[in-house]
């Protein structure tokens, strides 16, 4: 018996050949998978709560691609490996690393020049790399996890809110969260900042 996915607005639909990555045979419905990631995730961000990151160390390829492995390598053979495939959003494949790399240096140049305030570097980052889509799934929670170690190991403050949801269920948070995802496509990168942030 195959996996039967079922996808959310702005989930990334798996190619067959990528559905065959997964390592847990006995998953053949979303709602199980859900939950295997979920816990891999929560492994991940103990990880990512336990170790204390050189700013330096974190605005890497090698960074990015660990830290999606650490979130989904129990359950994807594929995780931490940029995808080979062409998605219904990001960019094409074989622009990603070329697309990664301006965007480390240009985050690294806002950093040093203070281009913006904290939250919202961490917030445009987010949202350029899953705009990237670096890989086959998995992309949203990576970024925002991403977003979360570099508002905390780089700027010192306290890591964003996300409305305390992992944003799985087509919830209204979700669609709050799309919606804001889809203002930043069109230039607005606050309605996603206020997302994030605390008592907003």
């Amino acid at each position: 018996m195959g996996l039967n996915l079922t996808y959310s607005d702005g989930q990334t639909p798996l190619d067959e050949d990528e559905k065959e990555g997964l390592k847990i045979k006995s998953i053949t419905m979303q709602k199980e998978l859900d939950e295997f990631e979920q816990l891999t995730i929560e492994k991940a961000v103990e990880w990512t709560i336990r170790t204390k990151f050189k700013p330096e160390k974190i605005l890497t390829e090698k960074f990015i691609k660990n830290l999606h492995k650490k979130m989904y390598g129990d359950v994807w053979k594929w995780a931490g490996e940029f995808r080979k495939t062409e998605k219904n959003i990001g960019i094409q494949w074989t622009q990603i690393g070329i697309a990664l790399k301006n965007l480390i240096d240009d985050t690294k140049y806002w950093i040093e020049n203070k281009s913006y305030p904290p939250e919202e570097i961490a917030i445009r980052f987010k949202y350029r790399i899953v705009s990237i889509h670096c890989f086959p799934n998995g992309n949203g929670r990576h970024s925002r996890i991403m977003a979360d170690i570099i508002i905390e190991s780089i700027f010192r403050k306290e890591v964003f809110d996300w409305q305390k949801s992992n944003m799985v269920k087509a919830d209204e948070t979700r669609k709050k969260y799309i919606q804001a995802l889809k203002d930043a496509d069109n230039g607005n990168i606050l309605p996603l900042i206020h997302f994030a942030k605390k008592d907003s």
